[in-house]
């Protein structure tokens, strides 16, 4: 008899593995904090318990996750604001739309050494030095149009902080969660300025999809979503767990960088009175001015066909 009681029991197991949803979801970058919440929901079971069998994919430096969501590649990706926008300006057949924004503050700055006391971030452009920075980028082009022609040196940014690190002059782009704990753990005192604070902020880490995907699989989606929310609520609380896995992923950082990183970026993902992951009409139309003004999109679309309220 116990021995068909477990029997049973087993099978139960395997039918209930068999029903989770294999689903993909493509990052743009390896894992550090920013994706905390999605690892947070796959080693918690939160997506399982949305009867989800979910696959974190690995990104890197030039990861075209947009394209990758246009052209069917995956059901679900992380994108940016600014480049889901520019992606639909451009392909009108699949749409990318927005789900889910894990920063309702872009983390991007621009890093200086402390000891130039550079009090703004027009400062940084209007002195002598390098600035290392992706000239191509919306939020350098935006900073060129708001502050002129900089006087300062730009450069290509090649990554990491070698270069910053050999000379007090050098200024360069980054993550407030990455480039400063680098620096300061190799011993330079730094300055950042959140380029958010000059009025180009546009939601970071979005979890995407397609029309398509949300016109044929509208029930995956939401568990997606909803599986997704209780990561970033379960990694806000407490991410020690989860930077403990994303550490032993990625080893270019160490835990206590894991650590530290989670704690700067939670303002950033919670501001006050701001629910988890939201977005808004306002904010996705003001980015679309700013693009447009920038002629890097010739189209003008409604904040209703740019993300799923």
């Amino acid at each position: 008899m116990k021995s068909w009681i477990a029997l049973g029991a087993l099978l139960f197991s395997f039918a209930v593995q068999a029903a989770d949803t294999p689903v993909e979801i493509a990052l743009n970058w390896k894992a550090e904090p920013e994706f905390g919440g999605f690892y947070a929901a796959s080693l918690q079971g939160l997506y399982k318990a949305q009867g989800l069998d979910v696959k974190i994919l690995e990104g890197g430096s030039g990861t075209p996750t947009v394209q990758m969501l246009a052209n069917g590649k995956v059901d679900f990706a992380i994108v940016s604001a600014d480049e889901l926008i520019i992606s639909q300006d451009r392909n009108k057949l699949n749409k990318v739309k927005a789900l889910f924004a894990v920063y309702q503050v872009s983390p991007y700055i621009v890093m200086t050494h402390a000891d130039r006391n550079f009090k703004t971030l027009k400062d940084v452009f209007i002195s002598e030095g390098f600035l290392s920075m992706q000239s191509g980028l919306p939020y350098f082009q935006y900073l060129v149009q708001k502050f002129g022609k900089p006087k300062v040196r730009v450069v290509p940014y090649t990554g990491g902080v070698a270069n910053f690190l050999n000379d007090k002059t050098f200024s360069q782009q980054g993550f407030i969660t990455t480039e400063p704990l680098t620096a300061e753990k190799a011993g330079a005192k730094v300055k950042s300025f959140l380029i958010a604070d000059e009025g180009f902020n546009p939601y970071l880490v979005v979890l995407a999809t397609t029309e398509q995907v949300l016109k044929n699989k509208p029930d995956l989606v939401k568990k997606v979503v909803e599986g997704t929310r209780a990561g970033w609520m379960a990694y806000q609380k407490d991410p020690k767990s989860t930077n403990e896995h994303m550490a032993k992923l990625n080893k270019a950082f160490d835990l206590e960088t894991f650590n530290k990183a989670a704690e700067i970026q939670k303002p950033l993902i919670e501001p006050a009175g701001i629910p988890l992951g939201s977005m808004s009409d306002e904010r996705w139309e003001t980015l679309t001015q700013q693009l447009k003004k920038l002629k890097l999109i010739k189209t003008t679309p409604k904040a209703a066909d740019l993300y799923i309220k």
